[in-house]
């Protein structure tokens, strides 16, 4: 049974079981506490009677013990001389005790996805402060036994726990226990730093002291509670309660107490979000200490061992946290958020997610390590540039450096559909024909990936099959900066090359700037940017920012996206990205750079578009022959198949061609009207782009 604490007279511990008032010291002398008698006084010797001897070492003693007290006083002078000095050195640089009130934190961050689940928090996040009335008694009782079962009857510093600890420590051979008070930690934590050195103990030794004097126990204590780190950014047995159980510190049930009291001695050690067997061992000593300290008998404690384990909330394994980061870098966009704790609700679909980053980890761990492929990244966008899942490696907790935003590397043949793209807004069709020959620029001769050449081929073709040798001669063609015009009105924001090589892909770019490009294809030819964040508002809900508008509007004229879907469709059902198949309609390219240092699927359907990368971080290892069409296509397959769960299969938004062209109507009014605009705000929507926002 828990022991249900009543609160006695002030200055009491309401937490401890009371002790039987019959109890008292009996003094040495007798029952009724008399004192004793003095000792008779020894018979004076006669004159003469008795030897010198006796009352010679009478007298030595007597001045011996003269002399040893004269030391003792000296040394005792001197000893307090010595540590009123160092006392008073160290009490100079003092901290100022009208901090002890300030509350000097980092703001909280927290982030939603897009149905409202948390799924990460930057900053500290303090809960509600709570009177100790307010505070479950379970949670102070599991605090006290483990941490200071003293605490309402020392003066801040406890000789006898210090001892305790010492002995213990000494026993085990290394610190299982520490010496320090409740009063101590508050010291410490309000006042001063975490370094282990004379100074700072001498100090959270004096800030006790003066914390006890000023504050009664019931209110130090509850400033311990309010103010302690428990873990995962929390302070505080509020926020620790809500972090860990979702419930207030009101609530919290014996086990859920004995957690949080565990935490203590080691944050980030004990959290049950980083290693629950750590926990659940440390959760049974806290329950332990309690039955030692009287507040429970050992059933209940076993008892609570047995049943509590299975009323924890089993939090899934933290996802999105490349995502989150991604945010958070662009966050000192929105000024009016500065400094305050915010909520951000975000486009991230936790479910998918969840998805993409296991696909990932298994392909890499699997399939990719054999082709020696160490890392990948993967980006799924809403047609409207809405990032629903990023993963920017293989596993976070490796490597935090984000290779779906940050990294840079060639995109090879997956760059091909900007070429095709100005060929068609040029004038060509699917169905025209070039050589597929060797082919010399200079002392540059491109050559195809199997060797082989095929002669005289349709673009359709040579999309599909992703031939070099007229890639290379189309931007010949239709003019490299033409082809540079297409890609940034369509979001790629990354330096290009104005030459020929820029045909296969040469120039680096990131993942999210391709995802989004391809996403103009996916949405009917609108121009959009890539944004993750829907809104923004304080704790209580009070709206801070709101995204609203779309994109650019039409960027890609209908007769050329139309040919577009046509060609990019190829590639998937019978070209280079057959792997990708879906069941249901979809186009893409795949991307493979020389040696095979990168491999890339970029790809679409009506309801999502993703890209995927393959390589490693050190550039100048190459992986096993892995191309595009291999792993990358395979995973871009298994990433969209999660995605679409339960969704019908629909067409892609491809635009009807007209009955009569005539060359010059592949590129829409719209296109040509502004084409001088959208040169001229090139620079503004490079920045926008890179703000992912799209504000």
């Amino acid at each position: 049974m828990v022991a249900s604490p009543s609160r006695p007279k002030r200055g009491g511990n309401p937490f401890k079981l009371s002790i039987d008032p019959s109890d008292r010291l009996i003094p040495s002398g007798g029952s009724d506490g008399a004192p004793p008698p003095p000792p008779s006084s020894p018979r004076r010797g006669r004159k003469g009677g008795g030897s010198a001897g006796p009352r010679k070492t009478a007298g030595g003693g007597r001045s011996w013990s003269r002399r040893l007290l004269m030391w003792g006083l000296t040394l005792a002078i001197w000893v307090g001389i010595g540590l009123g000095g160092m006392v008073a050195y160290y009490a100079i640089d003092l901290p100022d005790i009208d901090r002890m009130t300030a509350t000097t934190r980092r703001p909280s961050v927290v982030f939603q996805s897009v149905d409202g689940e948390v799924f990460a928090a930057y900053g500290d996040l303090y809960g509600e402060p709570l009177e100790l009335s307010d505070i479950s008694p379970l949670i102070i009782q599991a605090v006290l036994a483990t941490e200071d079962r003293r605490f309402f009857s020392h003066w801040g510093f406890d000789p006898i726990g210090l001892a305790r600890a010492f002995y213990v420590n000494l026993r085990a051979g290394h610190a299982v226990q520490g010496g320090s008070t409740i009063t101590q930690q508050l010291a410490k934590n309000l006042f001063l730093t975490p370094e282990r050195n004379l100074k700072r103990k001498v100090q959270e030794l004096l800030m006790a002291l003066w914390l006890e004097k000023r504050f009664a126990k019931d209110q130090i204590l509850s400033l311990y509670l309010n103010r302690v780190y428990l873990g995962s950014g929390t302070f505080g047995v509020d926020a620790a309660a809500k972090r860990y159980f979702d419930i207030s510190a009101r609530k919290l049930d014996l086990y859920q107490s004995a957690v949080i009291a565990g935490l203590l001695k080691a944050p980030s050690r004990y959290s049950p979000l980083n290693d629950p067997e750590a926990s659940r061992k440390r959760t049974a000593d806290v329950l332990q200490n309690m039955v030692k300290a009287g507040y429970i008998d050992q059933k209940t404690a076993d008892a609570t061992q047995v049943t509590g384990a299975s009323q924890m909330i089993h939090r899934p394994v933290p996802s999105g946290r490349y995502f989150a980061d991604w945010v958070m870098s662009h966050l000192d966009q929105f000024g009016e958020v500065a400094g305050k704790d915010i909520v951000v609700r975000t486009t991230l679909d936790i479910g998918l997610q969840r998805k993409v980053e296991g696909s990932l980890a298994s392909m890499m761990a699997g399939a990719g390590a054999k082709a020696k492929a160490s890392q990948g990244a993967v980006v799924v966008m809403s047609p409207d540039g809405a990032v629903r899942a990023l993963a920017g490696g293989k596993d976070y907790d490796d490597s935090q450096f984000n290779r779906a935003t940050q990294g840079l590397r060639q995109p090879g043949s997956s760059f091909k559909p900007f070429v095709y793209l100005t060929a068609m807004e040029k004038g060509f069709t699917p169905d025209d024909l070039f050589d597929d020959a060797p082919i010399k620029l200079g002392s540059w001769s491109p050559g195809n990936y199997t060797g082989k050449y095929l002669g005289r081929i349709t673009l359709r073709q040579a999309l599909a099959e992703s031939v070099n040798t007229v890639a290379v001669r189309l931007v010949e063609e239709v003019g490299a900066s033409r082809v540079i015009a297409t890609a940034r009105r369509l979001g790629i924001t990354a330096d290009l090359r104005n030459d020929a090589t820029l045909a296969l892909g040469t120039s680096e770019v990131s993942l999210v700037e391709m995802t989004t490009a391809y996403a103009t294809f996916a949405n009917g030819g609108n121009g959009v940017g890539a944004y993750a964040v829907s809104s923004i508002t304080d704790p209580a809900g009070h709206v801070l920012y709101q995204r609203t508008g779309g994109g650019f509007g039409q960027v890609i004229s209908p007769t050329a996206l139309a040919r577009m879907h046509d060609m990019m469709g190829g590639v998937i059902r019978d070209g280079s990205g057959k792997a990708a198949r879906l069941d249901r309609p979809a186009a893409g390219k795949t991307g493979t750079t020389q040696d095979y240092r990168d491999a890339w699927f970029m790809g679409f359907t009506a309801d999502y578009v993703a890209g995927v990368w393959m390589g490693n971080d050190d550039y100048r290892v190459e992986m096993k022959k892995v191309t595009g069409g291999g792993l990358p296509a395979q995973l871009w397959k298994q990433v969209m198949t999660a995605a679409h769960k339960g969704l019908p299969a629909r067409a892609l938004p491809t635009p009807e061609l007209p009955s009569v062209e005539t060359p010059g109507e592949f590129v829409s009014g719209a296109v040509q009207a502004g084409a001088e605009v959208v040169r001229g705000v090139g620079d503004a929507i490079d920045d926008l782009l890179k703000g992912i926002f799209g504000r």
